[in-house]
Formats: C-alpha cells, structure tokens, sequence
C-alpha cells in the first residue's frame, strides 16, 4: 500500500504555552498535552508572570527544548461585575485582551517553528448570544474575530490560527448552578443531553495542534454537545 501522509499525529517533544491552565479546560488542555509528550508551559495571571513564561521558552530566552509549537489560550471566567461599564471593560480585559499580548509576544518563535499553531478558546457566545449577557457575547466575538482576521494575516507565514468555541462544559464556572438546573438545561437545549468535561475540549485542542492538522486554519469549531445546532 502507497504511504499517502507523513504528517505526523503526534506532539510529542513539542513545545506548547496554554494559559488558564490552573483549572478547568486549560489544566485539562495542559494535563492531556503532558500525557502526549510534549513540554507544556503555562502562564501566571499577571502580565510580568506572563512575560517571564513567555520570554523563557521562546528561543531567545535560551529554551533547550526548541521553537514553540502551539500557543492555547484558555484563559477566562465569569464576568459578575456589578454594572455595565465594568462589565465590559472586565470582559475585554480578561477575556479578549490576553489573547492578542500573548500571541504577540510569542510570534517570532512561532513562525520560526515552521508549523505554528494558534488555538483560541472562545465560547458558544462567540457564534451566538443570550440576553443579558451583552458584554461576555461581545468580547467571545472578538476572539472568533481575532482569530479569523490572524488565519488571513498569519498563514503566508506557516500559522495556523483556529477557534474552539465549548459549550455547557462542567468547570468552575458552572459549579454555582444547582445540579437539576444543569440536568434541566442539558435536556432542554443540548442534542447529547449533558454537560461536556472539560477533557473533551482538551482533545479538540489537542487535534487542532498536530502536525497533520497543517491544512485547518480559520475554523471556528463548537465543541457543544449540539446546542448551536439544536433547534427545539
């Protein structure tokens, strides 16, 4: 049989940075890369622990481990802030914001890698909307929209740039919500009739990362359980 792919499916000895790694979908995210072989990074909140990170595993920080394969942003959370105007500067601030520093800061090491991969984690709000939640919606939007705009810009340079959107994803962020109201929600809006783990999200990450992943860029993929498709 004629061998049609060298494209391998492995990270292994890969460099990859995941933010938001602490809990939720980026530990999981960090924990699945680590199992698969790769050298996994993660960052601080701060901006100073982000650029200590940042400048230790890129090349020119001497990193022994070679160019940086993949940048995942995980990062996120609630946004509860008491009125509209801090809402939305909290969204942009934790949501949206993060994304395009992080990316910046790790671009030449990218391009140098020759098979960059960029992998944004927006949200099920980023492709649609509910009410009251005008200013998490719109920062979600801006991710898909960064990250369609960096394919467009990125891919004369070898990059790949490609949105998950999750879904109901069982995380801290969902753990306020009683468990009938979770069942109840699941039933009603899902296809699969349940809340995600966030290890499913994880292994979306994952393909998305691979070196046989090299012709995906521009994606904007829900990892949902159905509910963006779910019509009833």
């Amino acid at each position: 049989m004629t061998r049609l792919s060298t494209r391998s499916r492995s990270v292994k000895d890969k460099v990859v940075l995941i933010t938001g790694a602490a809990s939720g979908m980026g530990r999981a995210t960090a924990y699945l890369f680590a199992d698969e072989g790769a050298h996994v990074a993660v960052t601080d909140l701060t901006q100073p622990g982000v650029d200590a990170v940042v400048d230790a595993i890129t090349s020119s920080g001497g990193t022994a481990f070679g160019h940086l394969l993949d940048v995942t942003n995980a990062a996120g959370g609630p946004i509860d802030a008491n009125d509209f105007e801090d809402q939305w500067q909290k969204a942009l601030d934790v949501l949206l914001t993060p994304h395009q520093r992080i990316i910046r800061a790790c671009l030449e090491d990218l391009i140098a890698s020759g098979e960059g991969r960029i992998i944004n984690i927006a949200s099920t709000e980023g492709i649609s909307a509910q009410r009251d939640a005008a200013p998490y919606t719109a920062a979600k939007h801006g991710v898909v929209g960064l990250t369609r705009s960096l394919a467009v810009s990125l891919g004369t340079k070898g990059i790949t740039v490609n949105a998950i959107c999750p879904g109901p994803i069982l995380t801290a962020m969902t753990d306020f919500i009683p468990g009938d109201m979770r069942d109840t929600f699941a039933r009603r809006r899902t296809a699969l009739r349940r809340y995600g783990d966030p290890e499913e999200v994880a292994h979306m990450v994952l393909n998305l990362a691979l070196p046989s992943s090299s012709f995906i860029t521009g994606a904007i993929i829900p990892v949902d359980g159905g509910l963006t498709t779910k019509n009833d």
